[in-house]
């Protein structure tokens, strides 16, 4: 919980998003994902969709776990809430 009030204050400073929240609260159900995934279920306008993933990306929350390819999207990682749940460094 503390985790999550800590990233909401901050990803709405970050990304000055009316959506920042429902962002965020959707990368906590799911953690490990696809851009695509992410635009299609979130319930966001698809454009201000990626524009939060990517402020995301650039200030470090999310991660690539596995790069692009060809057609294949990216597979992000949100490495923090996914340490906390294995109970170790895994990511």
């Amino acid at each position: 919980m503390a985790l999550h009030q800590e990233k909401r204050d901050w990803v709405v400073e970050i990304t000055h998003s009316q959506y920042a929240v429902r962002a965020l609260d959707w990368i906590f159900q799911r953690p490990l994902f696809k851009t695509p995934d992410f635009i299609e279920s979130v319930q966001i306008p698809a454009a201000t969709a990626r524009k939060i993933i990517r402020a995301l990306r650039d200030h470090g929350m999310l991660r690539e776990l596995v790069p692009a390819s060809g057609r294949a999207p990216a597979t992000l990682v949100f490495p923090e809430l996914l340490n906390i749940a294995e109970g170790r460094q895994a990511f």
